[in-house]
């Protein structure tokens, strides 16, 4: 009789734990983003995520600081920067400093309606120590035109100016909370605000989000409001506004040239098939392009690569996000064409041409894992919701007879892309053991994900992992040097001037 082996030391079992909980956190805060999807609320997505993000920060948080550079989604870092300033004391101090110039360089990378409305949340939680104070200065200092913000984020500056006690800099802090003020303001967008109160032909001078407040205030039409703001407009409210222009019957040109891809993939999704057709050219020129600049700002060189893609109905997504799954999965397929020597697309239900591509049928991956499979690539990606139902489990099984037959030295890799978050499983659901699950958001995101996937298959240690959040840590803070406000200054003066904690809980919104 052989003898027994020997157990593995308890030290294996608590890091393989650790290195598994952390893998699961990250995986869910590049898919997760608390909304609705085809197979969840998106009540369910938020209590799921909200745990996790609990039980991570009070287990590992040094590491859950660190995870705001591991390129996860807009929705997961606010969530991480409220709870790390709601509890900083709890900062051991050899990390407050690295914490604090993770949180400030966070926020910069934010869009500043996601980062203004994290900031804001710490009013609403009571939040008020001398760090939230300090970064919400440094944050609002740190903006290019304060203005600008002033008016269309008034509700959520003058909130954070009343809450950090701040002392707000030229006409702000009147504009902010003298609501009856008559005299003029010498800032061109400051005036045009104030006018805007009184005269009609203002509201159009002013950024789209505010003026289309007050229009319907003051009984515009959607149609006026549309055709007048229209040169005035930013790249992404055309493409928000397509569908009601074309309500409208007013024409919003939109230049795709600069847009992210997966938005440029909703955009080109979103149009009927006979508009499809007759933009195929530019609308395929324009994901082509998007991919490019994608891969310019995380380069990514692949050999022979396969994607498996999901199209089923299921790909239609929710209310809250229609037809995102599928454009993921097209962006995914222009990214992975234009990072690849070699490229193949394998469709659940082939397609003549992409362009045309909608959500359709059951989930059927194995038979084209397995078309993918005889291509010979180097990397198979599969990006799927993960609900396969025709049959079920048919592709883990291929990828297990794969390994144990015909690639036992793992010559070909399988990773499994998933955009969908799972909230019964607190991840990203999985095909099965033998292909390993990484989160995705957007299209463009895929390199950053890619690199992440060795730590899904379990194989790397926790010592990588660890070191591997460290030198993205490193990297988002050497973007920003040292910004201002965000490791532990002295406390913020007392409010005078415009703001003051004083200061009335009246004319919090826009005017």
């Amino acid at each position: 009789m052989s003898p027994a082996k020997a157990a593995p030391p308890a030290r294996f079992h608590t890091e393989r734990v650790e290195r598994e909980d952390l893998v699961m956190f990250i995986n869910a805060c590049f898919a997760c983003t608390g909304q609705a999807e085809f197979y969840g609320s998106s009540g369910g997505q938020r209590v799921s995520v909200e745990f996790l993000h609990e039980y991570i920060l009070g287990n590992y948080r040094r590491l859950y600081a660190r995870t705001l550079a591991a390129g996860i989604n807009h929705f997961n870092q606010a969530r991480i920067v409220v709870n790390l300033l709601a509890t900083g004391a709890q900062t051991p101090a050899e990390d407050r400093r690295e914490e604090g110039l993770l949180v400030a360089a966070a926020l910069r990378e934010l869009p500043p309606q996601r980062a203004l409305r994290a900031l804001r949340e710490l009013r609403e939680r009571r939040v008020n120590n001398r760090r939230a104070r300090a970064v919400i200065r440094g944050y609002l200092a740190g903006r290019s035109d304060p203005a600008f913000d002033a008016v269309k984020y008034r509700a959520h500056v003058r909130a954070l100016a009343v809450h950090a006690h701040l002392r707000l800099p030229g006409e702000i802090g009147p504009f902010l909370f003298d609501s009856r003020r008559r005299a003029p303001f010498e800032t061109p967008l400051l005036e045009r605000a104030r006018q805007a109160r009184h005269a009609k032909e203002a509201i159009f001078d002013l950024p789209l989000t505010v003026a289309e407040g007050l229009a319907a205030a003051r009984g515009v039409s959607r149609d006026e409001l549309l055709r007048r703001a229209a040169p005035r407009m930013t790249e992404g409210e055309r493409l928000r506004l397509q569908r009601a222009a074309a309500r409208e019957e007013v024409d919003l040109a939109v230049d795709l040239g600069r847009a992210p891809l997966t938005r440029v993939a909703l955009y080109a999704l979103s149009l009927p098939e006979k508009a499809r057709i007759e933009r195929r050219d530019e609308l395929h020129a324009a994901l082509e392009r998007a991919a490019a600049r994608a891969l310019r700002r995380s380069p990514a060189a692949l050999g022979r690569v396969a994607a498996v893609l999901d199209r089923s109905y299921s790909s239609s997504g929710s209310s809250e996000k229609r037809r995102r799954p599928l454009a993921v999965a097209l962006g995914v397929s222009y990214l992975l064409r234009a990072a690849a020597r070699e490229y193949r697309a394998f469709w659940t239900a082939p397609t003549p041409d992409e362009i045309l591509v909608d959500a359709r049928g059951q989930t059927d991956l194995a038979t084209p894992l397995l078309d993918a499979l005889a291509f010979q690539p180097d990397v198979v990606v599969v990006l799927s919701d993960g609900f396969e139902n025709d049959p079920p489990g048919a592709a883990a099984e291929v990828a297990r007879c794969f390994r144990a037959r015909l690639d036992p030295g793992q010559r070909t890799s399988i990773v499994h892309i998933n955009p969908v978050f799972d909230s019964e499983r607190y991840a990203p659901r999985a095909l099965g053991p033998s292909i390993p699950t990484v989160g995705l958001r957007d299209a463009e995101d895929l390199p950053t994900v890619l690199g992440f996937a060795r730590f899904a298959e379990g194989t790397a240690p926790l010592s990588e992992l660890e070191r591997y959040l460290a030198q993205r840590a490193a990297a988002l803070l050497s973007r920003h040097g040292r910004p201002a406000g965000a490791a532990e200054p002295a406390e913020a003066p007392a409010a005078s001037g415009g703001a003051s904690a004083e200061a009335p809980a009246a004319s919090t919104e826009a005017p």
